[in-house]
């Protein structure tokens, strides 16, 4: 049987023109390479929403679901989208959507989720 392996998305912060800004990453060393893959939410208001997710919090669990489509021609297309998720301490769940920041991200996230 195979284990699930729990990957989080940490929350930490940077600075840009005077202001502090969130920011959201995997981290993860793969061949010997430390690498930290950037998330964000779909549209600026998900930042909002991250906020809720992650309360207090600096990390929140990284939720895979699989799609697989066909394209007009028959062909299938097939990827993950992604989220994160917390859940309080009454157990109410608090999730959002996040995707890679930039087409590098997106492939150090596949290498980091082998």
């Amino acid at each position: 049987m195979e284990t699930k392996k729990t990957i989080f998305v940490e929350k930490g912060n940077y600075e840009k023109d005077g202001k502090t800004f969130n920011r959201y990453f995997v981290r993860g060393t793969v061949r010997g390479v430390e690498l930290e893959a950037g998330v964000v939410p779909p549209d600026v208001g998900g930042y909002r929403v991250l906020d809720v997710v992650y309360g207090s919090g600096k990390e929140a669990e990284l939720i895979l679901t699989p799609y697989e489509i066909k394209d007009d021609s028959g062909r299938t297309i097939s990827g993950n989208t992604y989220s994160v998720r917390t859940v309080d301490e009454d157990g109410v769940v608090y999730e959002c959507k996040v995707k890679p920041a930039r087409e590098s991200d997106k492939s150090m996230l596949q290498m980091l989720l082998r």
